[in-house]
């Protein structure tokens, strides 16, 4: 019986997203006057026996384009639909759609009415011009199935999509594309330019191994073939799948941070906004006035090339005349309560559990603490720190009385760093040691550091170095402690950005987000469990390779490793395990914790009072809640994991090509139960949410005032009898300015940390999800929505610990409370901005 079904679609024109594209808008306009429009065809659920796939219904044109301008928020477009229908087809559960028009647009959704019920089509993607693909574009109705039980209709379809996605891995990726492909960090160097900016290939070698990055075919330099090809320094036309680009207000924010903070930093010409020799900090009073009177550009012809290429009208209030302040710093938490409390012992321990890199401490196991490097190359494995340096901090017990009471830690930065040592100290911009830094655990929860050695492996007939320095308040000790301190510091800021930030959280999830577009339908369940929390991670990736992490970039300049970093970071991924990015193997491999199944969460912390610890294993235990129910509602038994085709497909490209260098290691899950499956998602989950927001979002608060967290330090310890020794005595703070980062350095850094510690107005946060109709499945709805009501509860008890007094490393001496696990899933506002609170559901920043 023939009938019509009648439906609505949500669309978002080219010309609303960028609105300096009119021409885009008349062009389609006149094609819709030659009746060249936009037309969708449905799929039926039901075989047709002539062709063996879904009945086909009529092409329908959307309506009254020329005349639909509002929508149901701002930009969008809703257009009615009319589509000739035959009920022997069945229930409509895909449709085609043909984009006749001059250019793109985005579609949101297409909603029919169909005998009674409603079937939803979730869509969210961008449509290109017909002549732009190679077959219609098909959309699947929220239903999810297993591989093995796709509607007959819909299983060539399920096919046909997943090879587009993969494409044959040739050619140069077009802005309209949409494969996911491999490659190696072969696009951080810039030989053509100069050979100075030639950087290795990062993965696929032994010597550097690497999680793959998205491909997008551009050609090999001309000096290097290993190398590809650059995009100027300020394009962002840089190639991810469509999809993954930011979407409007993103994009928006982003701009507007970026161009806000760092223009002056990113153009080629950077050192003309600059004096030729950069200034140097004369005070603390010349850095509290970056917060104060702020930053002023002198006239310069990059600035004013920049505002004729931003698309955005919106974005140029940033860029300022002459003379007018660029940008003033906001106050970093750390000094808004007490501008001097950062100098102190316990936040300098405290931060090592609720700062911005919690992630590093460990438990010390044995003493001295011993390194498993070449002594030949590399001086003696044995730490150079004595009973006798720590016993008198140690509340009278003996090192191994502390030891055997797991009361000493050690935050251990030796081993990663030592053999870089040498090159890092070649380098005109920086001198640092390699650090070790015992603490104690004092009766009232906090840590006391005892004993800071600062290590410089052999050089050229110079034996090795090893300084202790031990807590002093007075006098020169006192400042060659505070020395001590900013090394420490030094260490770990670029440890963070490099490892515990960029590795483990960005690169190491761009495989997974590759590997399930590829082999994952957007019909499976997993994708539709996993698809929020990949949002945006390959598009800011992308946008990092071009001007953050490359040769040159940013973090080359603001970070003491310098040209270094990123093949520093390589030899750091041959210690990566994916069954240890989880917070309670984590914990347990750190010897922060130790397994009791009568305690929550089947830990006990050796510190109970471990702010990231005690909040993140509620994050983790309520993320792996969620997930096993989810995944109970369509796999009950174990032989259901291992029929999985796509499933199967996914992981084993994850292991095999995404993360390639490690293929050979024993401890990746073998996906053959539910078990392994669920904490396979809870750890992606984890990684891509909780722990990045752990390592980012606090950024500014703790490294927006540099002393406290400098990235370089430019000198080294000076030498008793010197001329600067004996300042120590008499200006100990200049010292110390001239010892860490100079103006131009610490400005870049804070320009850039100012970004990434911003939400975006548009954040769909932990427990939330951009659109309503993202499922159909009831007892899917009902356990996400318990999912959300415990993430509000754990946001009442995070809440609720930073008023208790009693937990010290809550807040600590600077008065800045932990809330980087506070989820916000209780937060709808959409206003975004330096928070220094929620968890995003991906790395998108």
């Amino acid at each position: 019986m023939a009938h019509k079904i009648k439906g609505h679609v949500v669309l978002q024109k080219k010309n609303f997203l960028d609105f300096k594209d009119f021409a885009a808008s008349v062009a389609d306009n006149l094609h819709e006057l030659v009746r060249k429009g936009v037309s969708i065809q449905l799929v039926g659920a039901n075989i047709d026996p002539h062709t063996g796939t879904g009945n086909l219904g009529e092409p329908a044109v959307l309506e009254k384009w020329l005349s639909t301008h509002e929508g149901l928020l701002a930009g969008e477009n809703a257009y009615q639909v009319e589509c000739k229908w035959d009920s022997r087809y069945g229930t409509p559960v895909a449709f085609f759609i043909r984009n006749s028009h001059h250019s793109e647009f985005y579609l949101k959704s297409l909603t029919l009415h169909h005998e009674g019920t409603t079937v939803h089509f979730d869509c969210n993607s961008w449509v290109y011009p017909v002549n732009k693909y190679k077959a219609d574009r098909v959309f699947f109705s929220n239903q999810s199935y297993l591989p093995g039980d796709t509607p007959p209709a819909l299983v060539n379809l399920r096919s046909r999509e997943l090879e587009i996605l993969r494409g044959n891995g040739h050619g140069t990726r077009e802005e309209w594309d949409r494969v996911y492909d491999y490659d190696v960090y072969n696009d951080l160097g810039d030989p053509d330019k100069d050979n100075e900016l030639k950087r290795p290939v990062l993965g696929g070698s032994e010597e550097y191994p690497y999680p793959r990055r998205c491909r997008t075919g551009r050609p090999p330099t001309e000096t290097d073939p290993a190398s590809e090809s650059r995009l100027p320094l300020v394009s962002l036309n840089i190639y991810v799948p469509r999809d993954e680009r930011f979407g409007r207000v993103k994009f928006s924010d982003f701009l507007a941070y970026s161009l806000k903070s760092i223009l002056q930093f990113v153009v080629p010409q950077v050192t003309s906004v600059f004096d030729s020799t950069p200034k140097e900090f004369d005070s603390f009073e010349d850095i509290m006035k970056l917060y104060t009177d702020g930053i002023r550009l002198p006239e310069n012809h990059v600035i004013e090339a920049a505002k004729d290429f931003i698309p955005l009208e919106l974005i140029k209030q940033f860029l300022k005349t002459e003379g007018e302040p660029l940008h003033k710093y906001p106050y970093p938490q750390v000094i808004e309560a007490d501008q001097h409390a950062w100098r102190k012992d316990e936040e300098f321990a405290r931060e090592m559990l609720s700062g911005v890199n919690p992630v590093r401490i460990e438990r010390l196991h044995s003493f001295p603490p011993k390194s498993k490097l070449d002594p030949n190359v590399y001086g003696p494995q044995s730490s150079s720190i004595t009973a006798a340096h720590i016993e008198k901090n140690l509340a009278g017990l003996t090192a191994n009385e502390a030891l055997e009471k797991n009361k000493l830690f050690i935050l251990d930065h030796y081993e990663s760093l030592i053999p870089y040592i040498n090159q890092i100290n070649a380098l005109a911009s920086s001198k640092t040691y390699a650090t070790r830094t015992i603490l104690f655990l004092k009766e009232d929860g906090t840590l006391k550091p005892v004993a800071i050695e600062l290590s410089l492996p052999p050089s050229e007939g110079r034996p090795s170095v090893r300084k202790v320095l031990t807590p002093s308040e007075e006098g020169p000790q006192g400042a060659l402690w505070q020395l001590a301190k900013a090394y420490v510091a030094v260490n770990d800021s670029g440890i963070h950005e490099l490892i515990s930030h960029w590795l483990k959280t960005h690169a190491s999830t761009e495989p997974y987000i590759i590997a399930a577009n590829r082999q994952l339908s957007v019909m499976h369940p997993v994708y539709k469990l996993l698809s929020p929390h990949f949002v945006d991670t390959l598009n800011i990736n992308a946008l990092s390779r071009q001007i953050l992490i490359n040769a040159g970039g940013i973090l080359e300049n603001s970070v003491f490793s310098g040209k270094y970093s990123m093949e520093m970071s390589a030899v750091v991924y041959k210690d990566w395990r994916f069954d240890q990015e989880g917070i309670p193997a984590d914990l347990l491999k750190r010897g922060m914790a130790t397994v009791d199944e009568s305690m929550p969460h089947g830990l006990k912390l050796i510190i109970e009072d471990y702010p990231y610890a005690v909040d993140g294993l509620e994050i983790w235990s309520a993320i792996e809640s969620w997930v096993r129910e989810y995944l109970s509602i369509y796999y009950n038994n174990d032989e259901l994991v291992r029929a999985d085709t796509e499933l199967q497909a996914w992981w084993h490209e994850v292991r095999y090509v995404g993360h390639a260098d490690k293929k050979d290691e024993t401890w990746w899950y073998k996906m053959d139960s539910v078990a392994e499956l669920e904490k396979t998602i809870t750890t992606i989950i984890w990684v891509a949410s909780a722990l990045h927001a752990a390592t980012n979002f606090g950024q500014f608060a703790y490294s927006g005032y540099m002393p406290n967290r400098p990235a370089v330090s430019r000198k080294l310890l000076p030498e008793e009898g010197s001329e600067e020794f004996s300042e120590l005595a008499t200006n100990p703070d200049l010292v110390f300015l001239k010892t860490v980062a100079n103006r131009f350095q610490a400005t870049l850094g804070m320009s850039i940390i100012e970004i990434l510690s911003r939400h975006s107005t548009a954040e769909v946060y932990l427990g939330q999800r951009d659109t309503s109709g993202w499922t159909e499945n009831n007892r899917i709805l009902e356990a996400f929505e318990r999912f959300g009501c415990r993430l509000k509860e754990i946001e009442k008890i995070i809440s609720e610990r930073n008023e208790d007094a009693k937990l010290k490393n809550r807040s600590g001496p600077a008065q800045v409370p932990y809330t980087l696990l506070y989820p916000s899933t209780s937060d709808v506002s959409h206003k975004g901005g330096m928070t220094g609170r929620g968890i995003p559901n991906s790395v998108s920043i």
